[in-house]
Protein backbone atom coordinates (compact mmCIF):
# COMPACT_ATOMS: atom_id res chain seq x y z
CA UNK A 1 0.00 0.00 0.00
CA UNK A 2 1.36 3.41 -1.00
CA UNK A 3 1.26 6.80 0.65
CA UNK A 4 -2.29 8.04 1.30
CA UNK A 5 -3.00 11.69 0.53
CA UNK A 6 -6.15 12.99 2.22
CA UNK A 7 -7.97 15.48 0.01
CA UNK A 8 -9.80 18.58 1.22
CA UNK A 9 -13.56 18.40 1.48
CA UNK A 10 -15.08 19.08 -1.95
CA UNK A 11 -16.79 22.38 -2.67
CA UNK A 12 -20.49 21.70 -3.04
CA UNK A 13 -21.53 25.24 -3.95
CA UNK A 14 -19.22 26.31 -6.77
CA UNK A 15 -18.96 29.62 -8.57
CA UNK A 16 -20.35 28.66 -11.99
CA UNK A 17 -23.98 27.76 -12.60
CA UNK A 18 -24.55 24.31 -14.05
CA UNK A 19 -26.25 25.84 -17.09
CA UNK A 20 -23.18 27.98 -17.75
CA UNK A 21 -20.86 24.98 -17.47
CA UNK A 22 -23.01 23.04 -19.94
CA UNK A 23 -23.06 25.98 -22.36
CA UNK A 24 -19.28 26.46 -22.43
CA UNK A 25 -18.11 22.85 -22.23
CA UNK A 26 -16.00 21.92 -25.25
CA UNK A 27 -13.27 19.38 -25.93
CA UNK A 28 -9.91 21.05 -25.51
CA UNK A 29 -6.61 19.47 -26.49
CA UNK A 30 -4.02 22.21 -25.95
CA UNK A 31 -2.82 22.34 -22.38
CA UNK A 32 -0.22 24.41 -20.57
CA UNK A 33 2.31 22.77 -18.27
CA UNK A 34 0.85 24.58 -15.25
CA UNK A 35 0.19 22.07 -12.50
CA UNK A 36 -3.17 21.71 -10.82
CA UNK A 37 -3.58 22.29 -7.10
CA UNK A 38 -4.44 19.45 -4.78
CA UNK A 39 -7.81 21.15 -4.22
CA UNK A 40 -8.56 21.14 -7.97
CA UNK A 41 -7.52 17.49 -8.26
CA UNK A 42 -9.70 16.61 -5.28
CA UNK A 43 -12.66 18.40 -6.82
CA UNK A 44 -12.23 16.57 -10.15
CA UNK A 45 -11.97 13.11 -8.61
CA UNK A 46 -14.90 13.83 -6.31
CA UNK A 47 -17.00 14.87 -9.34
CA UNK A 48 -16.05 11.59 -11.01
CA UNK A 49 -16.55 9.10 -8.20
CA UNK A 50 -16.97 10.98 -4.94
CA UNK A 51 -18.95 9.46 -2.14
CA UNK A 52 -21.53 11.30 -0.10
CA UNK A 53 -21.97 10.24 3.49
CA UNK A 54 -23.80 8.75 5.23
CA UNK A 55 -25.38 6.44 2.63
CA UNK A 56 -22.25 6.01 0.54
CA UNK A 57 -23.77 6.79 -2.85
CA UNK A 58 -21.41 8.27 -5.42
CA UNK A 59 -21.69 11.38 -7.56
CA UNK A 60 -22.42 9.35 -10.70
CA UNK A 61 -25.34 6.89 -10.92
CA UNK A 62 -24.51 3.20 -10.85
CA UNK A 63 -26.82 0.30 -11.76
CA UNK A 64 -27.84 -1.31 -8.50
CA UNK A 65 -25.11 0.67 -6.72
CA UNK A 66 -22.62 -1.95 -7.92
CA UNK A 67 -19.90 0.67 -8.55
CA UNK A 68 -17.75 -1.17 -11.09
CA UNK A 69 -15.43 1.78 -11.76
CA UNK A 70 -11.99 2.35 -10.28
CA UNK A 71 -10.41 5.75 -10.90
CA UNK A 72 -6.70 6.21 -11.53
CA UNK A 73 -4.95 9.59 -11.67
CA UNK A 74 -1.85 10.03 -13.84
CA UNK A 75 0.29 13.12 -13.20
CA UNK A 76 3.90 14.18 -13.52
CA UNK A 77 4.66 13.04 -9.98
CA UNK A 78 3.20 9.58 -10.34
CA UNK A 79 0.21 7.28 -10.52
CA UNK A 80 -2.56 7.42 -7.93
CA UNK A 81 -5.72 5.44 -7.15
CA UNK A 82 -8.75 7.37 -5.89
CA UNK A 83 -10.32 5.99 -2.71
CA UNK A 84 -13.91 7.34 -2.72
CA UNK A 85 -14.80 6.26 0.82
CA UNK A 86 -11.84 8.18 2.23
CA UNK A 87 -11.77 10.96 -0.39
CA UNK A 88 -8.05 10.25 -0.68
CA UNK A 89 -5.43 9.38 -3.25
CA UNK A 90 -3.20 6.35 -2.82
CA UNK A 91 0.16 6.75 -4.53
CA UNK A 92 0.93 3.62 -6.54
CA UNK A 93 3.98 4.67 -8.59
CA UNK A 94 6.49 7.51 -8.34
CA UNK A 95 7.41 7.95 -12.00
CA UNK A 96 5.86 10.19 -14.65
CA UNK A 97 3.84 7.83 -16.85
CA UNK A 98 2.30 10.49 -19.10
CA UNK A 99 4.61 9.78 -22.05
CA UNK A 100 3.95 6.04 -21.91
CA UNK A 101 0.22 6.68 -21.53
CA UNK A 102 0.29 8.98 -24.59
CA UNK A 103 1.90 6.18 -26.61
CA UNK A 104 -0.77 3.76 -25.37
CA UNK A 105 -3.33 6.35 -26.53
CA UNK A 106 -2.05 5.95 -30.07
CA UNK A 107 0.35 8.87 -29.86
CA UNK A 108 -2.08 11.57 -28.78
CA UNK A 109 0.51 14.11 -27.61
CA UNK A 110 -1.85 16.14 -25.43
CA UNK A 111 -2.03 13.16 -23.03
CA UNK A 112 1.64 13.72 -22.26
CA UNK A 113 1.40 17.53 -22.26
CA UNK A 114 -1.53 17.83 -19.86
CA UNK A 115 -0.89 17.86 -16.12
CA UNK A 116 -3.58 15.27 -15.35
CA UNK A 117 -5.31 12.27 -16.90
CA UNK A 118 -8.08 10.37 -15.17
CA UNK A 119 -8.32 6.74 -16.24
CA UNK A 120 -11.57 4.92 -15.57
CA UNK A 121 -11.10 1.17 -15.28
CA UNK A 122 -13.99 -1.24 -14.85
CA UNK A 123 -14.42 -4.49 -13.00
CA UNK A 124 -17.34 -5.66 -15.11
CA UNK A 125 -18.14 -8.64 -12.86
CA UNK A 126 -19.40 -6.30 -10.13
CA UNK A 127 -22.29 -5.36 -12.40
CA UNK A 128 -22.66 -8.42 -14.65
CA UNK A 129 -22.85 -10.59 -11.53
CA UNK A 130 -26.15 -8.92 -10.82
CA UNK A 131 -27.47 -8.08 -14.30
CA UNK A 132 -25.85 -10.63 -16.58
CA UNK A 133 -24.54 -9.52 -19.96
CA UNK A 134 -26.77 -6.45 -19.94
CA UNK A 135 -24.59 -5.20 -17.08
CA UNK A 136 -21.83 -4.48 -19.62
CA UNK A 137 -24.02 -1.73 -21.05
CA UNK A 138 -24.64 -0.33 -17.58
CA UNK A 139 -20.91 -0.09 -16.88
CA UNK A 140 -20.31 1.97 -20.00
CA UNK A 141 -23.26 4.19 -19.14
CA UNK A 142 -21.81 4.79 -15.69
CA UNK A 143 -18.44 5.72 -17.16
CA UNK A 144 -20.17 8.27 -19.39
CA UNK A 145 -22.02 9.78 -16.43
CA UNK A 146 -18.81 10.02 -14.38
CA UNK A 147 -16.81 11.52 -17.23
CA UNK A 148 -19.45 14.16 -17.96
CA UNK A 149 -19.30 15.16 -14.29
CA UNK A 150 -15.55 15.66 -14.71
CA UNK A 151 -15.96 17.76 -17.87
CA UNK A 152 -18.51 20.04 -16.19
CA UNK A 153 -16.41 20.29 -13.03
CA UNK A 154 -13.36 21.20 -15.11
CA UNK A 155 -15.30 24.06 -16.70
CA UNK A 156 -16.43 25.26 -13.28
CA UNK A 157 -12.76 25.30 -12.19
CA UNK A 158 -11.64 27.25 -15.27
CA UNK A 159 -9.92 24.19 -16.76
CA UNK A 160 -10.19 22.45 -20.10
CA UNK A 161 -10.79 18.76 -20.63
CA UNK A 162 -11.16 16.19 -23.37
CA UNK A 163 -12.51 12.65 -23.47
CA UNK A 164 -10.18 9.94 -24.77
CA UNK A 165 -11.52 6.63 -25.97
CA UNK A 166 -8.81 5.94 -28.56
CA UNK A 167 -6.23 3.81 -26.79
CA UNK A 168 -4.90 0.26 -26.72
CA UNK A 169 -6.48 -1.42 -23.70
CA UNK A 170 -3.62 -3.84 -23.06
CA UNK A 171 -1.01 -1.09 -23.31
CA UNK A 172 -2.88 1.18 -20.88
CA UNK A 173 -3.28 -1.76 -18.47
CA UNK A 174 0.44 -2.45 -18.68
CA UNK A 175 1.45 1.20 -18.16
CA UNK A 176 -0.75 1.48 -15.07
CA UNK A 177 -0.07 -2.03 -13.81
CA UNK A 178 -3.79 -2.77 -13.53
CA UNK A 179 -5.00 -5.95 -11.88
CA UNK A 180 -6.25 -8.57 -14.34
CA UNK A 181 -9.91 -8.04 -13.38
CA UNK A 182 -9.75 -4.34 -14.32
CA UNK A 183 -10.18 -3.07 -17.89
CA UNK A 184 -9.46 0.54 -18.86
CA UNK A 185 -12.52 1.94 -20.63
CA UNK A 186 -12.30 5.74 -20.65
CA UNK A 187 -9.84 8.56 -20.04
CA UNK A 188 -10.38 12.24 -19.36
CA UNK A 189 -7.45 14.61 -19.81
CA UNK A 190 -7.62 17.94 -17.96
CA UNK A 191 -5.60 21.05 -17.31
CA UNK A 192 -5.21 24.75 -17.99
CA UNK A 193 -5.69 25.60 -21.65
CA UNK A 194 -3.03 27.36 -23.70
Amino acid sequence: MGTIIKLAEPDRKGSLALEQAIAVRRSRREFSAKQLTLEQIGQLVWAAQGQDAPRGYRTAPSAGATYPLELFVVMGDGLFHYLPGKHSLEKLKEQDLRGELALAAWGQEFVEAAPLTLVFAAQFSRTTGRYGQRGIRYVYMEAGHAAQNVHLQAEALGLGSVAVGAFDDDSVSKVLGLASELEPIYMVVAGYCR
